[in-house]
């Protein structure tokens, strides 16, 4: 199975964040800090059917509180807005 996000949305696979420090420290969930950065999974298009300038692979920074988290095949993914897409890194 495949998940191709519909209208102007994105899949990406987040970054995971250590679970201890350098210095063997565990880390609770409660005091990570979500950073919002991730790889690209799946682009859908523009209303008009265009393609939106992002491909798979891209790393990306994204912001907003509007995201659809989802889990498949085991492994956890993240939808968000093309709008909500704020950087685009190498």
């Amino acid at each position: 199975m495949k998940i191709q996000p519909i209208g102007e949305r994105v899949l990406i696979k987040p970054y995971k964040e250590p679970e201890k420090t350098k210095g063997g420290i565990y880390i609770p969930e409660s005091a990570k800090e979500k950073k919002k950065q991730g790889d690209v999974i799946a682009v859908g298009t523009f209303e008009d059917g265009k393609p939106l300038p992002l491909k798979p692979g891209d790393r990306i920074i994204y912001g907003g509180y509007s995201q659809e988290e989802v889990d498949f095949e085991k492994e956890e993914f993240v939808i968000v807005e093309f709008k909500n897409i704020v950087a685009k890194y190498e």
